[in-house]
């Protein structure tokens, strides 16, 4: 899907790839849009000349994407995505550059101070999604999926797993374990494209989440899998554990667990809270 973004009334053509459910950004736009370069074709290249290493790291980290142009044709253009495109606005000596630039510090330092105490990144979270308009029940119980993902990770990463799409294939495995659906395919039931999954699920659906995630993680340490395919089928089981669970409470409740439901209605993901009131 191509689309126009906006930035400060100027337009950044952009590509939205649903395979690696990631936005791609036209450098050039964003360099126009950033520098208001009468030619920010011409722009980019003297950038890329006087910064070798930004060459280098744009040949290796920016591909040609297919994006329709202004006339409605399709061109191939040199695209980035989010994380390229912070790397090349460090190298825009721009005013407009200068709040990324100061984002990108004040991301830096809070991770330095999560580093020193885990337990900021604990209450930074929580202030994160309660200035967003979650509830404190649903804040409980996102917190603590958050905690039990990272021992799951850890986990995979104990068994020689630490590779993004080696943890994507483990999770998509596991999530259609429980929920009946890949992914991709939760998050269209959501009508979500590159939002967090489980920032958009009902606390039900995080608890269930997590019950397949502990057992997971429960499951592996118990058996210490030696090969991708031994953890392939351990996040299977632990999955398949809470999808029992699920079709327990679907024939209690007479109601499916997952849900539609999404971020843009924020109280309404937890359940504990009487919709009637």
């Amino acid at each position: 899907m191509n689309k126009v973004q906006i930035f400060q009334d100027k337009k950044v053509r952009t590509h939205w790839d649903a395979e690696r459910e990631e936005w791609y950004f036209s450098v050039v736009g964003v360099v126009g849009a950033l520098t208001d370069s009468t030619n920010p074709t011409d722009y980019l290249k003297k950038m890329r000349k006087r910064d070798p290493e930004l060459a280098s790291f744009m040949g290796t980290n920016c591909p040609q994407v297919d994006m329709l142009t202004e006339t409605g044709k399709h061109r191939k253009t040199l695209a980035a995505d989010s994380k390229a495109v912070f790397r090349i606005v460090q190298s825009i000596p721009s005013p407009k550059a200068e709040p990324f630039k100061q984002w990108l510090a004040q991301v830096g330092a809070e991770r330095l101070d999560e580093i020193a105490d885990p337990e900021k990144a604990i209450v930074r979270g929580a202030d994160f999604y309660r200035a967003k308009g979650y509830s404190e029940g649903w804040i409980n119980q996102r917190l603590q999926s958050i905690e039990m993902r990272k021992e799951l990770t850890d986990e995979w990463k104990a068994r020689g797993i630490d590779q993004e799409r080696d943890y994507a294939i483990l999770t998509n495995e596991m999530t259609r374990a429980w929920s009946g659906l890949t992914v991709r395919d939760y998050k269209e039931v959501k009508g979500l494209k590159k939002e967090n999954l489980c920032d958009n699920m009902t606390n039900l659906e995080l608890v269930l989440n997590m019950l397949a995630e502990v057992t997971t993680t429960a499951i592996s340490r118990s058996r210490q899998p030696e090969t991708f395919d031994e953890s392939r089928n351990i996040a299977i089981e632990g999955g398949n554990v809470a999808g029992s669970a699920r079709r327990e409470i679907e024939q209690r409740t007479g109601q499916p667990v997952v849900s539609a439901l999404n971020a843009t209605d924020k109280l309404a993901l937890d359940t504990s809270i009487d919709s009637m009131d």
